[in-house]
């Protein structure tokens, strides 16, 4: 798929009322001082360049090329200084240091197992400035296991066609997603078929909670609705402010 076909696929899917509502989020923790910021799986840079429109200073970090290549054609289109390193969010160790880091849209549920996160949120604490703050979301269990088992959306933008069909994984918390991308050629007059699998793991805010104190932060609130509700059973994803 080329950089340009992925960019429309990425933004067709996306709900672009969420990067204000994470911006908002944002604002709620840091707009006092607004200290240089640190977006991991910054993606295709909605988000970033978002942020940097607020008034952050960002740096975008992702470990795919492609994604970079499109978020530093983003940045330029929307004339805003976005600096990018391409890394894995399990090794910080080159990056420098920020007063805080982001790291939204549930990417932290990509992340294979508990190693695994636990891993990035060691590596978060170490790149923090002194009461740095680390903001980031994740799916609940509630969504992992109710809500995504069995869930199907279709939907048509111009010149694209996409099916998504989400099954139960096979460890505990997890969910697989089926995604489907029929993409127009105008060109060849005809649809191109692309196919992805995403697999997702979360944990419970106990294990999130306990993973955060051995990774070093003396500060963990966890909340729902962008901060804005209590947690309930059903809410759908989970956001947490951790302080250095």
């Amino acid at each position: 798929m080329s950089y340009q076909t992925f960019a429309q696929v990425y933004d067709a899917i996306m709900d672009e009322t969420l990067y204000d509502r994470w911006g908002e989020f944002v604002d709620s923790q840091l707009l006092d001082n607004k200290p240089p910021l640190l977006e991991l799986a910054c993606g295709t840079g909605a988000l970033a360049v978002a942020l940097s429109k607020r008034g952050y200073d960002v740096t975008g970090l992702d470990l795919s090329e492609n994604m970079l290549s499109l978020a530093n054609e983003r940045a330029m289109v929307e004339q805003v200084n976005l600096p990018l390193i391409q890394a894995d969010m399990m090794d910080l160790s080159e990056v420098g240091q920020f007063g805080a880091v982001t790291c939204f849209s549930d990417s932290l549920c990509y992340m294979p197992d508990e190693e695994a996160v636990l891993k990035v949120f060691q590596q978060v604490y170490n790149v923090l400035t002194e009461n740095g703050t680390f903001l980031f979301d994740v799916h609940s269990i509630y969504q992992t296991d109710v809500v995504f088992p069995g869930y199907m959306f279709n939907d048509q933008s111009e010149g694209i066609s996409f099916l998504w069909k989400s099954y139960a994984g096979e460890k505990a918390h997890s969910v697989e997603h089926d995604l489907t991308f029929f993409v127009y050629d105008e060109e060849l007059d005809l649809y191109d078929r692309y196919d992805e699998t995403h697999k997702e793991r979360t944990y419970s805010l106990e294990q999130y909670k306990s993973m955060l104190s051995k990774a070093g932060f003396s500060s963990i609130k966890a909340s729902a609705d962008f901060g804005e509700s209590e947690i309930t059973e059903e809410s759908p994803r989970w956001f947490f402010i951790c302080t250095k």
